[in-house]
């Protein structure tokens, strides 16, 4: 797929399109596991077939949470190829570490932004809540940190497949996350940050507009440059789009046309009926 050739992104027949694509539950299974050696959740050959269709029609690119390291693993596969190769536009982290056809465009530091004395009471007012968090199991990594956002797991993200699914049916029940948020909401709400529940077992932590929707600057960028792109019709497409979910705010954006998806087969099926593909 590396090899694949694509027109230029002002050459392609529908040159003012993009389509963003969340990762977990939309192009691959949901991430099951840390590290992901074991039980991999990759993208499938079929998705990745569309995907290159699509990409001679439209320009492409994925949003999310994670890290481009995470990423590269669930979407370039076991024979590892550089995702950065797959995509027109690459936004880890929703968008504060960003490719444009594999060059690095302007970044973003969530330590940078809230600064490390309060982000030290921030860790340690979760990691003192969750040492007293009455849950059935805890293993590791209950703070990730990542370059913008901290994700937080009750449960912990070393967790097994099997662990995992058994919180996420504790938490619709006990709504561990949903309570957590909601301490957290009115400890720290004056520092500007948002609060977002996605997957199974964690939710993240990020500064208000730092959600997904950070990546439409960059495309609001583009339009600036010399002989620039106006994407005037941006696709998104994700399946934690209710509110809450860390789609959310880019699914209901007013520059999106949004696309809610139960997993990979919904996306390939929408591309289908939308783009031909």
């Amino acid at each position: 797929m590396a090899d694949a050739t694509y027109p230029l992104l002002e050459e392609r027949p529908l040159k003012d399109t993009i389509c963003l694509f969340d990762v977990d539950g939309t192009l691959t299974p949901a991430r099951l596991l840390t590290p992901p050696s074991r039980n991999r959740q990759d993208a499938s050959p079929e998705i990745l077939a569309i995907l290159r269709a699509l990409r001679q029609k439209c320009a492409i690119g994925f949003v999310g949470g994670s890290d481009l390291a995470k990423q590269e693993e669930q979407i370039g596969g076991p024979a590892g190829v550089p995702v950065t190769t797959l995509f027109d536009f690459c936004f880890s982290e929703n968008g504060l570490t960003a490719f444009k056809l594999g060059q690095a465009l302007p970044s973003n530091s969530f330590i940078e932004w809230i600064g490390e004395a309060q982000y030290k009471e921030l860790a340690n007012f979760v990691l003192h809540y969750i040492a007293d968090l009455d849950i059935p199991i805890k293993r590791g990594t209950f703070i990730e940190f990542r370059n913008g956002m901290i994700n937080i797991s009750p449960v912990g993200r070393n967790a097994s497949n099997k662990e995992r699914n058994e919180f996420e049916a504790y938490d619709k029940e006990a709504k561990v996350r949903e309570k957590f948020v909601a301490v957290l909401k009115e400890k720290f709400g004056h520092l500007g940050l948002t609060f977002s529940i996605g997957g199974q077992i964690s939710f993240d932590v990020f500064p208000t507009g730092w959600d997904k929707t950070y990546c439409l600057r960059h495309l609001e960028s583009e339009a600036k440059k010399p002989n620039g792109i106006t994407y005037k019709n941006i696709h998104f497409f994700g399946d934690k789009t209710a509110k809450g979910g860390n789609d959310y705010e880019i699914y209901e954006d007013p520059r999106t046309i949004g696309h809610s998806v139960k997993g990979p087969e919904d996306t390939m099926t929408i591309l289908k009926e939308v783009f031909g593909v």
